[in-house]
């Protein structure tokens, strides 16, 4: 689920023949044999990839309507306990009932099937520019040996809305997006609320750090087979460089594996629910209280996988730091304050090192 954002033209993708390089898409339905660059060599840190994992079977559910509408005080108090206990274990969670159309979800899960299996010359009417990360391609290339991700994207900016690239936006999407968009940004401010309440603090105290025009970049990710999935990774381990992701995942295709007590777990299939997960920034603004988890995509040998993130930061102007509150002789600081994470988190994430690691104190 990792997130990145606009960055400079000098650090786009950089292709050394001077051509298209081809898409995963493309060498998943033309049977090729996997590229070096896609093949997975770090196995030092989080170890070789495991096709079959533990299945997380006591994975946490959040029942917002609980959470945010409560019948009663007990209601509320048990689902915000519940609440707490998830983003000090597993740093997410399935959020259900939380009030948005199964019609809207499935619309836009239909867009992504139909998008990604235009033609190519179709999708690349909304190929990535030069100057941004906006719009259609594959992992960017930024460094000299880079672990290459096995998956085509569509990326966009969503909010604030005067930062919309439009040119790449097919028509068909507009209106779902923002519709999508504008309610998980409500479900964002409440759930931001609850968090702060979880953690003993007035419920403004994060939403403070998130400034008058916070930041949301949605990105389809597709996600072909591979006859040799034991090589690649959909997603490369990272935590999301988010304050919170919400994600909508494939309703038949499983492929999320997270680690907890240093051990992989797969992440169970729910249609109708949203994966809500903590991001690095929401990890520092909470000194730590709350877990960004570490995760990894892998790659089904035989069926395709779509999945919707969406990326919710605070304002680029805002400097984030760990809540006042939460740093005390028992709890001493433990990240630095930063303007506008995202930069230094892609830089980082790109090299297939943990981003956040730069900011501890």
């Amino acid at each position: 689920m990792a997130s990145s954002s606009a960055v400079t033209a000098a650090t786009i993708e950089v292709e050394v023949s001077g051509e298209r390089r081809k898409h995963v898409q493309e060498m998943s339905e033309d049977g090729d044999e996997v590229p070096q660059g896609y093949v997975w060599k770090d196995k030092s840190r989080h170890g070789p990839i495991e096709l079959v994992v533990p299945l997380a079977e006591d994975f946490p559910v959040i029942d917002l309507s609980r959470l945010l509408s409560p019948s009663t005080a007990i209601d509320a108090a048990a689902e915000l306990a519940s609440l707490r206990s998830a983003l000090r274990s597993w740093g997410c969670f399935k959020a259900i009932n939380h009030g948005i159309d199964i019609s809207l979800l499935e619309n836009l899960r239909q867009f992504s099937r139909e998008f990604f299996h235009l033609p190519m010359a179709e999708k690349q009417k909304y190929a990535r520019g030069a100057a941004g990360n906006d719009g259609y391609g594959t992992d960017p290339m930024l460094f000299k040996n880079q672990p290459l991700d096995w998956t085509d994207r569509l990326f966009l900016t969503v909010t604030p809305r005067s930062h919309q690239n439009l040119q790449y936006w097919p028509e068909n999407l507009r209106d779902i997006l923002n519709e999508y968009a504008d309610k998980v940004g409500k479900i964002q401010v409440e759930l931001l609320k609850a968090m702060a309440r979880s953690s003993n603090l007035p419920e403004d105290r994060f939403l403070k750090q998130y400034g008058e025009q916070p930041y949301m970049v949605a990105r389809f990710n597709f996600y072909p087979p591979c006859k040799r999935p034991d090589l690649v990774l959909g997603l490369k381990p990272h935590s999301d460089g988010s304050a919170l992701t919400f994600l909508l995942q494939d309703d038949e295709v499983k492929g999320l594996q997270l680690l907890k007590d240093d051990n992989w777990f797969e992440i169970p299939t729910m249609p109708h629910a949203l994966l809500v997960n903590v991001g690095d920034q929401l990890e520092i603004m909470s000194n730590g209280e709350f877990k960004s988890p570490v995760h990894k995509v892998i790659i089904n040998s035989e069926r395709e996988r779509n999945t919707l993130a969406l990326f919710c930061s605070p304002d680029v102007s805002m400097e984030i730091g760990p809540v006042e509150e939460l740093v005390d002789g028992a709890r001493p600081r433990l990240f630095k304050n930063i303007q506008n994470y995202i930069p230094t988190y892609f830089h980082y994430f790109q090299q297939g090192e943990m981003p956040i690691d730069a900011m501890r104190i």
